[in-house]
């Protein structure tokens, strides 16, 4: 008797789902460190989330390809729209302020990378992690000088006069 739960098939799929978590997980890790509300376990549960869903649309396309007007596919669209109704429980203003929308939008990123992941495109998924991570890291260090630069201030005064 066959062992079916460690065949080839079923590994690829681990392996897609684990690939989905680390890198997710290694975003989330960036957003702990910069003390964001959803961090490590929010973006590995994204990431792979997303990564799982595509598996099940691709795994249905297996099973259900010869039924005419199925399309498992609709199932990877969807991923889109539930992470916007995620990102929106996230934003929020607080003191007149935006909060949350960075956020938001890395667990967006996760989902792609998680669909990527689950597609089996892992390069795509590696380097859209190394992306995202420029962003929140060397892209923060950026946005900071310039709000602290001599010119940034100077121009908020006058707007407050």
């Amino acid at each position: 008797m066959q062992n079916i739960f460690l065949d080839g098939a079923t590994m690829n799929i681990v392996l897609k789902l684990f690939v989905a978590l680390a890198l997710g997980m290694i975003i989330g890790t960036e957003r702990v460190w910069a003390h964001k509300t959803a961090g490590m376990r929010t973006y590995a549960l994204v990431s792979m989330g997303s990564a799982l869903f595509v598996v099940i649309s691709n795994e249905m396309i297996k099973i259900y390809s010869g039924f005419s007007g199925m399309n498992p596919l609709m199932i990877v669209s969807q991923i889109v729209v539930g992470i916007g109704f995620l990102g929106a429980g996230i934003i929020f203003n607080k003191d007149s302020k935006l909060v949350g929308l960075t956020t938001a939008t890395g667990l967006w990123v996760a989902a792609g990378i998680g669909m990527a992941c689950g597609l089996g495109l892992y390069s795509i998924a590696v380097v859209a992690t190394t992306l995202t991570l420029f962003v929140f890291i060397v892209l923060w260090f950026i946005e900071e000088r310039i709000k602290n630069s001599k010119f940034f201030k100077n121009d908020k005064r006058e707007e407050l006069n």
